[in-house]
């Protein structure tokens, strides 16, 4: 059997985005059962506000593994289907999943990203990767951990398809977590993130094993796009989604310039050159609000999705009509 599966914990908001997720996701696949793992109060939020029927599972998740690396790396530990697709809740699903579920079925574990990652993958956002680059800090990580390429990948689509080879990738990454002065990579506690991130040891373990990623750029059949203003067209409620997908990689990443004048400025002058303006219009199968600059963004459309869905539980438990004044 072939299922999603998210997991919340803490405040609120967090369960709002991933009701708001599993409920993009029956947009388009009403098939495939949807488990969440979460805390005691968020469980009991659900069944009060009559929104725990949105998931055929939901399990308890213990105190230790509610983080980034608690869950990621013990994933084989929460893995309901046979075929299990882990994915965060704040994405907004676009169109029919099934031939993305045709491609993961190849694998026995993968994760979308890229083959080669760069000097900012897991180092320093700022000048800081100038003194990495110079060192050629990368490559001294690769030569200690035994590897000769390393991926860049996001979690936030993670694909099962066999449990032993996802523990082997899971006890892997949480060995080299545990060995990061050893490595170039720094802290997300250092960016204003809360938690540590999972995916440069995932990345690196994915390369100690030799397994594949499956790839961020395939044009119109794209597994998932950061949402970055300017970039997406949507309607209000996402239900009609385009993305400008840059065919060049290098003009394609430009977008990520946190500074939107010196942004459009890189962009038209790159995408001036010849080659490099090829474009398109995509609907990926995933809209992912992954940058902190965003995240206000989705909030504001999972509490608009959290309030109906709670409006219309309410009115399935009691479907009496308030009488009109006369």
């Amino acid at each position: 059997m072939e299922g999603y599966v998210l997991h919340s914990y803490g405040p609120e908001k967090y369960l709002r985005h991933a009701v708001a997720s599993a409920l993009t996701i029956r947009r388009h696949d009403e098939r495939r059962p949807i488990a969440l793992y979460a805390d005691d109060e968020q469980i009991a939020l659900l069944r009060k506000t009559g929104l725990d029927g949105i998931f055929e599972l939901l399990r308890f998740l213990p105190t230790e593994h509610r983080s980034i690396v608690g869950f990621k790396h013990y994933l084989h530990r929460f893995s309901p289907f046979d075929k299990n697709l882990f994915v965060d809740g704040d994405m907004v699903w676009c169109k029919n999943p099934d031939p993305l579920w045709k491609q993961l079925s190849a694998f026995s574990y993968t994760v979308t990203g890229v083959e080669r990652a760069d000097f900012f993958f897991g180092g320093p956002k700022g000048a800081g990767v100038i003194a990495h680059f110079i060192a050629d800090r990368r490559r001294k990580t690769m030569r200690r951990f035994d590897v000769t390429y390393l991926p860049r990948i996001q979690a936030g689509m993670i694909y099962s398809g066999d449990t032993e080879t996802t523990r082997q990738v899971c006890e892997e990454a949480a060995s080299l977590l545990d060995r990061r002065a050893e490595t170039h990579f720094g802290s997300r506690l250092h960016e204003g993130r809360n938690e540590e991130s999972c995916e440069w040891s995932i990345a690196l373990a994915m390369s100690r094993l030799d397994l594949p990623i499956f790839h961020w750029y395939q044009g119109q059949n794209t597994p998932q796009m950061d949402y970055v203003d300017g970039f997406v067209r949507h309607d209000r409620d996402f239900e009609e989604v385009s993305c400008l997908y840059n065919n060049d990689r290098f003009v394609h990443e430009l977008r990520g310039i946190p500074n939107k004048m010196i942004r459009d400025l890189c962009i038209r002058f790159f995408s001036a050159l010849p080659g490099k303006g090829d474009h398109m219009w995509i609907t990926p199968y995933v809209l992912h609000f992954g940058w902190l600059r965003y995240k206000k963004t989705y909030s504001d459309f999972a509490d608009l999705l959290w309030n109906r869905a709670v409006m219309k539980a309410k009115t399935e438990t009691d479907p009496t009509p308030i009488p009109a004044h006369s």
